[in-house]
């Protein structure tokens, strides 16, 4: 019963920037872990970034420098701030949240639809 809404994509020339946002709704008790993976065309899906609760993040070495990722607590929301795009950036992103179940307080898991993001040289 949990629902991420990614919004933000669309497409943009190189050197551009966007900023992709997800909300999360439904029902958890927290969300721990919130993040960005993408996946292009032949591609493997890959981490883009993360951000706990405690606003520590990890970001990919691609993204190192162009990307800042950031969430609000209060408002159940994480962002993909993306400067600096390249045509290798080009991909679905897909924010994801691990969220803490009410009942049994376990982890799990939960993906949006994805958003996509296209980088024109």
């Amino acid at each position: 019963q949990v629902q991420l809404v990614e919004s933000g994509g669309g497409l943009v020339q190189a050197g551009g920037s966007l900023r992709l946002s997800c909300a999360a709704s439904g029902s958890f008790y927290s969300i721990n872990t919130m993040g960005w993976y993408r996946q292009a065309p032949g591609k493997q899906r890959e981490l883009v970034a993360d951000i706990t609760s405690d606003g520590s993040s990890i970001y990919a070495d691609s993204v190192k420098g162009r990307f800042t990722i950031s969430r609000d607590n209060a408002k159940k929301m994480v962002h993909l701030q993306m400067d600096s795009l390249k045509a290798e950036d080009t991909a679905v992103y897909y924010c994801t949240a691990h969220v803490v179940d009410p009942y049994n307080y376990r982890e799990v898991p939960f993906w949006g639809q994805g958003t996509q993001v296209t980088v024109s040289s």
